[in-house]
């Protein structure tokens, strides 16, 4: 299969150069007696087979990392993965979208890598927007705060630990760590690294949560700074951001692939394992409230999330199905099948992400089919259809900007793509108005890039400029609002943060600053 060797093109090079050394030139004169012989055709086949053997690459290695866990620090695991990516951010949007691009201008702020040790398997922001928590391989949740957030929360640590409560006594030198951490914030003030200005976070993480034996598979965040995290080693563990130690582990049968607070009342959390059991935990019984189990041969929950603002719980399975449950009893519902209607995606394919859209009542969808669906839920019908990514093997999740005009997801290509929610339909030439190939690609990774989200608000992050910058601005937004920005979809700014995470643990932080069009 020619294009194997292709796709490793500069392997081949490098291979060609060694050998020529050594046959002293024979080589070369046989390779361009064929590229004479050949002439363009080869130039061809090999840009051809490039492009589809780096995806067919692609594609094996994701899936022979997901079966093995392939150790980064392995030269023979990837050709260049594990290097860092130094380069400026490459850009590359669909072939028939000839723009104007939304975030051709990203900018890489900052670069959180070097904690993680192996791939960053999910990352969620507070509900404030201000902590961080991200999570995966290597067992520990991180938790990383904004600089201009981190007195907040560093005051409601201490005064935690200086109220006289006695905690459980393993934390007891965790605590001490604490106080070593808080020390340093103090002696340096609240900027560390005062010579990067646009560095949104701090450069260490706030806290790292140990208890984890095994990966940690899904985070989810309450209103007052609990957290929730779901490992392979078959518990949910939940902390607070004021303490250092566990404060619950709530025990599975196995993997806990998805968990999410309820969002009206937090004492309650949803959780799917691959036993296919669904399972609604009252936190302060710490036991499960309700529950109930999927139904069919393949019975593994691999999804899982509230829609209807808590009304209903949704979970996605392997075989490619969304079932929704009622939450109050956790009856089963309804469900939609979420496959093609033909084609080799005619057979459902395994769901890795659900996402509500709030107030428009549908959800979003991301499946091994390198798909992202968007669904109504009042009659189930497909809204749209995103594609463009790559997602075959990974737990890779797409999910919205925070004025859901975007939608972002991961790729196993190494890419960060993004798609716009609100579409000008005349840019639809083709019959299909529930399709979007239109796609914005990134590049800032040198592995699968497994987590990619949005900032929920990115003013906290953006240092405002000076006013007359802010009336240009305002300007821009009247002459904009009158005709290319829907109702319903008004952008409050024309920032977006965004972060993305890699295989190798690199955690990047992008700011996308649009320009304005008059």
């Amino acid at each position: 299969f020619p294009s194997n060797d292709a796709a490793q093109s500069d392997d081949e090079d490098k291979m060609q150069t060694q050998q020529t050394d050594s046959d002293g030139g024979r080589l070369k004169q046989k390779t361009t007696q064929l590229k004479k012989f050949l002439g363009k055709s080869v130039k061809r086949a090999k840009h051809l087979a490039e492009e589809y053997g780096e995806r067919a690459v692609n594609k094996v290695k994701s899936v022979r990392d997901e079966v093995f866990h392939t150790d980064q620090d392995d030269p023979s695991s990837s050709d260049d993965e594990g290097m860092p990516y130094t380069r400026p951010v490459k850009f590359k949007a669909a072939h028939g979208f000839k723009g104007p691009y939304d975030f051709e201008q990203i900018k890489v702020v900052q670069d959180l890598s070097g904690e993680h040790m192996g791939a960053v398997w999910t990352m969620k922001f507070s509900h404030c927007g201000r902590l961080l928590a991200s999570a995966g391989q290597d067992n520990v949740v991180r938790i990383w705060v904004l600089k201009n957030a981190f007195d907040y929360f560093n005051n409601m640590r201490m005064k935690y630990n200086t109220e006289g409560r006695v905690s459980p006594s393993p934390s007891q030198e965790s605590l001490n760590s604490s106080k070593s951490d808080t020390d340093a914030g103090i002696c340096s003030g609240v900027d560390e690294d005062p010579d990067d200005k646009n560095a949104p976070f701090r450069q260490r993480p706030f806290c790292k949560y140990k208890g984890h034996t095994a990966d940690l598979l899904d985070l989810s965040w309450s209103k007052n700074y609990f957290l929730l995290s779901s490992s392979m080693d078959k518990t949910v563990r939940l902390w607070h951001i004021s303490r250092r130690e566990c404060l619950c582990c709530f025990q599975h049968i196995d993997f806990v692939t998805a968990i999410a607070f309820h969002p009206r009342d937090d004492r309650y959390f949803l959780s799917g394992s691959l036993d296919g059991k669904l399972r609604l935990w009252n936190i302060p019984d710490k036991k499960v409230a309700l529950w109930n189990e999927v139904d069919g041969q393949t019975k593994l929950i691999t999804a899982a999330n509230f829609c209807q603002n808590g009304k209903y719980a949704v979970i996605g399975t392997y075989d490619g199905r969304c079932i929704f449950y009622d939450t109050e009893h956790l009856k089963y519902h309804t469900q939609i099948h979420v496959r093609s209607t033909r084609g080799r995606n005619r057979v459902g394919r395994k769901i890795t992400g659900i996402e509500p859209l709030p107030g428009e009542n549908k959800i979003l969808v991301t499946s091994n089919d390198s798909r992202i669906r968007l669904y109504d839920l009042r009659d189930l019908s497909l809204s749209m259809k995103y594609k463009g990514y790559v997602n075959s093997s990974s737990q890779i999740k797409a999910s919205f900007s925070h004025d859901f005009t975007y939608i972002v997801s991961g790729s196993e290509d190494k890419y960060v793509y993004i798609w716009s929610t609100y579409h000008d339909l005349s840019k639809f030439t083709s019959v299909r108005r529930d399709r979007n190939d239109f796609w914005e690609g990134i590049k800032a990774h040198n592995a699968v890039v497994t987590s990619a989200i949005f900032a929920p608000n990115p003013g906290l992050m953006v240092a405002l400029e000076t006013s007359e910058k802010q009336e240009a601005e305002s300007k821009g937004e009247d002459s904009e609002t009158s005709d290319t920005i829907p109702s319903g979809a008004l952008k409050t700014d024309h920032t977006e943060v965004l972060l993305s995470a890699d295989f190798t643990g690199a955690i990047k932080v992008f700011i996308n600053k649009k320009k304005y069009v008059s």
